[in-house]
Parts: C-alpha cells; structure tokens; sequence
C-alpha cells in the first residue's frame, strides 16, 4: 500500500471518528448553565440586645459539558463572611455508564449535612457537623460509581492535598489525605451515609467517621447524624458531634409561597480542635492543640416559607438557643439569637 493510499485511509478513518464523536455531541446540550445564590441577613442576640445585618453568600458558578463524557464547574463565592473564595474548580470525566472521575478543587465526599450547599441548607445557620467539625474543601481527586441494586447506591472515594484551597503553588506532601462515602438510597424515601475521612492539617493525624440516615416522603424531612473525630498520639481528647433535625413541607394555595415549613433541629459538639498547634494563640509548632471550639449543644426551631419550588428563595425565621458547658467561652457569633435569612438561588 503506498503513502497516498496510507494517507487517504487515514483521512477517511479521523473524518469517520471526528463525525462520530460530533454527531455524539451534537445529543448534549452544550451550553453553559450560570447559577448563584444569595443569602442574606439579619441576626439579632437577645442576651446582649445586639443585632447586625450581613451577606453570608454572594455564590457564583458556571457549569456544563464540553462533551458528552467531560463536565466542568467553576465556582466562587464574593462574599463568604466578607471575603472572596474560589470554591469549586474541576473537570469531571464520565468514561463508562455511572462511572466518574473528578480532579481539581471541590468539597470531599464527607457527611450529610456539611455536604449541601447554600440553597439546600434547612435552617439559616449550619450545623455544628457541617460549620465546624466536618467543613473541608480541598484539592485533589475523586472516583465515583453508581450503580443499583434494586435501589440506587453511589460510592465516592477520593485523595486530596490537605492543603485547604489558598496555600496550593509551593505545598508539596509525603501524607495522603484520603476520603470516602457511601450513600445508599433505600425504597420509600429513606437513605443511609456512611464515610470516613483522613486529614492531617498539622503535625497529628486525625481521623473522622461519620454515620447519618434520612427519611424524606410525604412532605417530611427526618434527619440524624453522628461525627467521631480522633487525633493520633492523643493530641487531642477525641470529638463527637451529632446533628438531627425534622422538618414539615405545608402546600399553600392562592398565595405568595408555595409552602410554609415548620422546623425543628439539635445539635451538639464536644470540645473541638481544628487540628493545629498554637502558642501564645498564634499557629506556632512549638504550641499545642488547643480547644477551637468549646462543648455546646444547641436547639434551633424556624419557620420557612418559600417562594416557587423549594430552593429557589426562602425566607427562614429561625430562634438558635445555646447551652454551654461549665468554663466555656462563647464566641461573639455563637449565642442566643434571631435570625431572618432571605435566600434566593438563580
């Protein structure tokens, strides 16, 4: 077969894959999605008669696919308390049918609670599982699978820097930070979440287990949830956290909300340690572990009345009751108080 006949095959089999994969493409929608979410609000501590206005989340994100097997995500929030992070930031790759493979920046696979976004959240305030002992957003990458058994079963695993998401260009590690999540989706609207997370954000290893379930049907939401959290060498005395909340959708006819949602939810958390040394309370590695966040348990009872479907804008009215435990510090933003939260998500 000569050069011009090779050349010929070639042109003819890159023109036949290169139709194949368009008219693949052409059966995706390619166009970019822009959603974001607001949130903002008003608190008000009843103890110390003090009250402030705020933004908790001015979201931004961009989403789609350039493919039928790559997606993408880029999300940054312009006010989160304040400041500007860039949150989600990766390419996912769907090589097989319910098979997933992500790399980039992005929340671990960890958790119920601190795993929902702005727009999905219940209640104003987050809980202490999802604000304070479970929050992480990392680097790194994931591989997913779906799949069913007669119910739907998704398992998430991935590995990440450890580094947070601002201290990434000169961060290099010989630690393996790990996470992993199974979520099964059981008949008649109950589900089960178990995961378990490796992290070492200074010199100790700390280790979490998490083990949640839901029933959502017929306009109910029950929820419940534990956290175990252990430092290696007893750096730091092991930390518990559970969260469970219920809440009830109402229809409303011929009226600005669509429901109204009366809610309920406790939570508690024993003495926290982020995981870092301090000394003189500055990050020093000649300090220690230090309690980040004292032992409370908090009951919260609201009120949510939405606009069109659920999640596209809430008003939440929610009364946050504290208890701490004898020789605790509150801190400024974590006592008695009244908050109203308008969310909307676009």
């Amino acid at each position: 077969m000569n050069k011009k006949k090779i050349l010929a095959l070639s042109f003819v089999l890159c023109a036949s894959v290169s139709a194949m994969a368009q008219e693949d493409n052409d059966k995706v929608d390619l166009t970019p999605q822009i959603h974001g979410t607001l949130r903002g609000k008003y608190e008000y501590q009843t103890e110390e008669g003090e009250g402030r206005f705020e933004v908790r989340n001015a979201r931004v994100s961009i989403n789609g696919n350039v493919a039928k097997a790559v997606e993408y995500k880029a999300e940054i929030d312009l006010s989160d308390e304040g400041t500007i992070k860039m949150l989600d930031a990766y390419t996912r790759l769907k090589p097989a049918k319910g098979l997933n493979f992500t790399l980039g920046q992005m929340r671990v696979p960890f958790t119920i609670d601190a795993h929902r976004s702005p727009h999905q959240q219940y209640f104003a305030n987050r809980s202490f599982i999802a604000k304070q002992v479970g929050n992480v957003r990392d680097v790194g990458a994931t591989l997913g699978y779906k799949f069913n058994v007669g119910f739907p079963i998704i398992l998430e695993a991935g590995m990440f820097n450890g580094s947070g998401l601002t201290n990434q260009k000169n961060y290099w590690t010989k630690n393996v930070n790990y996470s992993a999540k199974a979520q099964f989706f059981l008949p008649r609207g109950f589900n089960v979440t178990l995961s378990v997370q490796k992290v070492k954000p200074d010199n100790a290893t700390v280790m979490m287990y998490d083990a949640g379930a839901y029933y959502q049907a017929h306009g109910w939401h029950i929820e419940a949830e534990y956290l175990f959290k252990h430092y290696s060498n007893d750096a730091f005395k092991n930390v518990n956290a559970f969260n469970a909340f219920i809440n009830y959708d109402i229809p409303l006819r011929k009226c600005i909300f669509t429901k109204i949602s009366p809610l309920v939810r406790y939570d508690y958390m024993s003495d926290h340690s982020d995981g870092m040394r301090y000394l003189d309370g500055e990050e020093n590695e000649a300090g220690s572990l230090i309690i980040n966040d004292y032992q409370r348990s908090r009951v919260t009872a609201g009120l949510t009345f939405s606009i069109a479907k659920p999640f596209i804008s809430d008003i939440r009215l929610n009364f946050e009751k504290y208890f701490y435990r004898d020789g605790a510090s509150p801190k400024v933003s974590e006592r008695d108080k009244i908050v109203l939260e308008i969310m909307t998500r676009f």
